[in-house]
């Protein structure tokens, strides 16, 4: 297992957890070695056939900071950029993590332990699902800083909340608390803080437990749906049921439940 500098990684009985571990700046996700690592662990995860779900989370008492900025101010101070310059630092920098993320076929689960502010907002809201602690808040909140979201949170936001919600936090870069997160779709479940992390594990091992191969088909159904027509989304379907019905992991489903019993899939 590779040893990262700036997050921690692991995996356990299918589940991977990735936690962003600079928590005395609040986890910031715009340093190049942040995303190196989130990069390479995502890369990990791809690759590896004994993982069925990724947990992404932060040390700490916030989620994510979003950029540092301590060192933005650094940079307006000390250095002016070309438009085209800057353009490429952001496609070679903090994209790499949207694109990482939005590659993988297994769910993402993020585990909201508190505030994900400007990137880190819109890092949660590339997981999947989000569960969120009592103690997290969400804020689009790049306007405050005469920015727009250039990792592409506009993107995500959108698809979690739909565009008027994703407008009216985005414009008035306000601050909502776990409950309103709860209320307008962006966290499926709010926890006290100590129940985070079992309650994200409970849902991870529910997912973790399904058939791997069907259940990088389904992420893949559900994602395409926004972008391909009936006609072409229903192709892929048929194929992908075409394909699961010869899986030795759909005859165990059928035969667990003749014989009223929890199947045993083997990804197979």
């Amino acid at each position: 297992m590779p040893v990262y500098k700036d997050i921690l990684f692991e995996v356990k009985d299918r589940i991977a957890t990735l936690t962003i571990n600079l928590p005395e700046s609040r986890n910031p996700i715009s340093g190049p070695q942040t995303i190196q690592d989130i990069e390479d662990a995502c890369r990990q995860v791809a690759m590896a056939d004994d993982v069925s779900v990724l947990i992404l989370t932060g040390a700490g008492r916030a989620f994510s900071a979003g950029g540092n900025i301590k060192n933005m101010k650094a940079r307006t101070e000390t250095q002016t950029l070309a438009i085209q310059v800057a353009q490429t630092q952001y496609r070679r920098g903090i994209q790499r993590i949207p694109l990482a993320l939005d590659a993988l076929d297994v769910p993402i689960v993020a585990a909201v332990n508190g505030p994900a502010i400007g990137a880190g907002c819109d890092l949660a809201m590339m997981a999947d699902i989000r569960i969120a602690s009592t103690q997290a808040m969400f804020g689009e909140t790049f306007l405050n800083l005469g920015l727009i979201p250039g990792d592409g949170g506009s993107w995500f936001l959108t698809r979690q909340i739909g565009y008027q919600r994703a407008a009216e936090m985005t414009f008035t870069a306000r601050v909502v608390n776990a409950l309103e997160a709860r209320d307008i779709g962006m966290v499926v479940k709010v926890v006290e803080p100590d129940q985070l992390m079992p309650e994200t594990l409970k849902l991870a091992r529910t997912i973790a437990d399904k058939p791997p191969m069907q259940l990088r088909l389904a992420k893949r159904l559900l994602k395409s749906a926004a972008s391909l027509g009936l006609r072409e989304f229903l192709d892929a379907c048929a194929l992908g049921q075409a394909v699961s019905h010869q899986t030795e992991d759909h005859k165990e489903g059928i035969t667990a439940m003749m014989e009223k019993r929890a199947p045993v899939f083997k990804g197979r």
